[in-house]
């Protein structure tokens, strides 16, 4: 299993508004839809691996230059060390069956794209800062992610507006990993989470906050 070296890792702390970008870590905030309470420090900064990153910057473009939309960050890499803060928050203690029962709701740490900066999980908005009608909030988590049971699944039967908006975020996403030239696999249980084949993903070590410039790790007591 290879490492991720520091110089493939790129770190969003600024991003123009003629980009087409807009950064919103949700896990930065208190009042996240999943946890309902934070998780990473107040001021953590995107990060993503160069290969999703040149999609995400591709896709910023595409949205804004074509649609007259913006792309929302809501979520890049989380390192391990994040992923087990989630595991200890309330909500996942009140709910023990997201991560006891298969398959699981969260995913154990290390596991995924997301520890390696691979997944990206983004949403539309006009630009005047709506968001568009995806079916569902950003993080809805089912207790059945199956797809006639799950309505962030990709095959859920939606609206004809939620479903259009799906179908510019797919487009969007699918035209950006082809002009990188990177695969691109949209994981069929959230409609919002992009990511790289878990055939690439999985030949790397997932990082730990640790790995991570000090002054930009994800936790605030891991500086």
């Amino acid at each position: 299993m290879k490492s991720i070296s520091p110089d493939d890792l790129v770190y969003f702390s600024e991003v123009p508004e003629s980009s087409g970008l807009v950064i919103d870590l949700a896990y930065a905030r208190e009042d996240n839809f999943l946890f309902g309470e934070r998780i990473y420090r107040q001021d953590a900064v995107l990060t993503l691996h160069r290969f999703m990153a040149d999609i995400v910057i591709r896709a910023g473009r595409i949205a804004r230059e074509r649609h007259g939309l913006s792309l929302i960050i809501h979520d890049g890499l989380r390192t391990v060390d994040a992923q087990a803060r989630m595991l200890e928050t309330r909500a996942v203690k009140a709910n023990p069956h997201w991560v006891e029962n298969e398959p699981r709701l969260l995913s154990p740490p290390g596991a995924g794209g997301h520890p390696r900066g691979m997944a990206v999980d983004v949403t539309l908005a006009d630009l005047d800062g709506e968001v568009l009608d995806m079916g569902t909030v950003f993080d809805f988590l089912a207790e059945d992610p199956s797809p006639l049971t799950n309505p962030a699944h990709r095959e859920y039967p939606q609206s004809v507006i939620a479903a259009i908006n799906r179908g510019f975020l797919d487009s969007i996403m699918a035209e950006a990993a082809h002009q990188a030239g990177q695969p691109l696999f949209p994981l069929p249980q959230e409609w919002w989470d992009f990511r790289l084949p878990p055939e690439i993903y999985e030949g790397y070590a997932p990082l730990s906050d640790h790995d991570l410039p000090e002054t930009l790790r994800l936790l605030a007591d891991t500086q």
